[in-house]
């Protein structure tokens, strides 16, 4: 395998099994732990503010995983999931449908209900995410139109999470593939946008899968570069080791940013 994992290799090589159990059970000792708890929490109160809302959100590269969905749902009426690899797509399927073996979110579930105040019971959230997604959809950020051959109307919101390192070679392919999701949302509309600082790689099972180093700069700027302003930017450096055999990143962030009303290119925040 090159250094880089290329489309062909995740679409052969991804085990979405194997990437849930490594990083979405909320044990304690594991990346998901940590991160989950994290991004929920800002999710839980960026969803809560009444200020990013709206009829249609696309999920860009979904993976097998509805996490930054179970608050998004509550301020949004269709929801767009979408991803690369055929077996993330079934998989999350799996769990739209409640089929035996899907994997058990519960935990999560539960753990946003109580970030949201135990509004309702945590089995209403589920019926109510898995309702509220209309749609899985083959994706590629890297294509000009990501969705290509289906043809999206603008929507409200995007996020994506823990995608745009894994799929970009470099910088530049970054940039590109911001460019090319931002075509998706209506000026005006929000984007969230999670992932990990000072990565350059993480292992599924076995198999390693490349990553891009970024930095807290480099992203303010290929938002900035793409027409957005950035509203929030949060961040937590770690200084846990236990994940360290499945992944070298040193910090966590999620970003709120708002499409400028004025086109594409250019400004600051």
């Amino acid at each position: 395998m090159s250094d880089f994992t290329g489309p062909e290799q995740y679409q052969n090589l991804f085990d979405p099994k194997a990437y849930l159990d490594d990083y979405y059970r909320l044990e304690g000792d594991c990346m998901g732990d940590e991160y989950l708890r994290f991004s929920l929490k800002h999710l839980a109160q960026i969803y809560s503010s009444g200020k990013v809302k709206g009829e249609t959100l696309i999920d860009i590269g979904s993976g097998p995983t509805i996490y930054p969905l179970l608050s998004a749902c509550e301020v949004y009426k269709n929801i767009i999931c979408t991803d690369f690899t055929d077996r993330n797509r079934e998989e999350l399927k799996a769990w739209l449908t409640n089929q035996p073996g899907s994997f058990d979110w519960s935990p999560v579930v539960k753990l946003v209900c109580q970030l949201e105040g135990d509004k309702v019971p945590w089995t209403e959230k589920e019926d109510h995410l898995r309702r509220t997604i209309k749609q899985v959809l083959k994706c590629d950020i890297l294509e000009s139109n990501p969705t290509d051959p289906v043809v999206l109307p603008q929507a409200d919101g995007l996020i994506s999470f823990l995608c745009f390192e894994a799929a970009c070679k470099d910088q530049p392919a970054y940039v590109s593939a911001l460019n090319n999701i931002t075509t998706l949302l209506k000026p005006g509309g929000y984007l969230v946008l999670s992932g990990v600082l000072g990565n350059t790689y993480y292992m599924v099972g076995k198999v390693k899968f490349s990553g891009i180093l970024l930095t807290e700069d480099f992203i303010k700027e290929a938002l900035r570069g793409a027409g957005y302003t950035i509203v929030s930017f949060e961040r937590s450096d770690t200084t846990e080791e236990s994940f360290q055999d499945k992944s070298n990143f040193n910090a966590l962030y999620l970003v709120l940013a708002q499409k400028k009303c004025t086109g594409l290119k250019g400004g600051s925040d």
